[in-house]
């Protein structure tokens, strides 16, 4: 897993929630003057998260970085959670349809040990292309995603049971198979989740320069080897 610079600002797609309320046709020039305030409302959010944290940063702050007046913010979000959501909303996606694309292939599957680590593999390097494309949402996920899911860190706490969740069913599937040993699937599949992170902020951080597969295969081989179920 590479490193990536945490402190390289998107420039991914146009915010995923606009106002319903949009003055003038949609992609004229008024629309994309309010698309484009509510990037820069999205963008100067994630600055301030990312300094002070989710719970510390005022919608004032927030409004006041993005160049808008304070009442102006509610023109474009009903409050902070719906801001979170909004910026998190393409990880959330991208992590949904990574899980899917691996349970679909598994389903496919004969549970081969070789088709298995295929798609885990391949599960692996889209968590990598998420990280490539969103790193510094996959830090604020880091620091804001442990803890009760209250106020507007909500959505990343969600985030976290939703990842959760999609690890703990992989492994039941490849218990399932009797591919892992018959050991509590929350054990082990939250342990990887962990292991995944730390290895996360190890790469955001710059102290880990290895390709995402690489650190995907080594992965699947500690787990592999440390759970295989006893011969005979």
């Amino acid at each position: 897993m590479s490193p990536v610079n945490p402190g390289k600002k998107s420039t991914g797609p146009l915010p995923p929630i606009v106002p319903s309320e949009r003055p003038g046709p949609v992609g004229g020039k008024r629309d994309r003057n309010r698309r484009e305030r509510t990037r820069a409302l999205l963008e100067a959010a994630l600055d301030l998260f990312l300094e002070e944290g989710i719970e510390a940063v005022t919608i004032e702050a927030i409004a006041k970085a993005g160049g808008v007046a304070k009442g102006s913010f509610y023109r474009y979000f009903r409050d902070k959670l719906q801001l979170v959501e909004a910026l998190i909303e393409p990880v959330v996606n991208d992590t949904l349809q990574a899980f899917e694309r691996c349970r679909e292939a598994l389903e496919r599957s004969s549970m081969a040990r070789d088709e298995v680590n295929a798609a885990y593999i391949a599960f692996g390097l889209a968590l990598g292309g998420i990280v490539e494309r969103h790193p510094r949402l996959a830090r604020l996920y880091l620091l804001e995603s442990r803890g009760a899911p209250r106020g507007a860190r909500e959505p990343l706490v969600r985030l976290a049971s939703l990842i959760a969740a999609g690890a703990i069913q992989m492994t039941e599937m490849a218990q399932g198979y009797d591919l892992l040993r018959d050991v509590d699937p929350r054990v082990s599949a939250l342990a990887s989740v962990g292991a995944i992170e730390r290895l996360l902020a190890a790469s955001l951080d710059g102290d880990l320069d290895l390709d995402a597969e690489r650190v995907t295969r080594d992965l699947i081989t500690i787990f592999q080897e440390g759970l295989r179920p006893e011969e005979g």
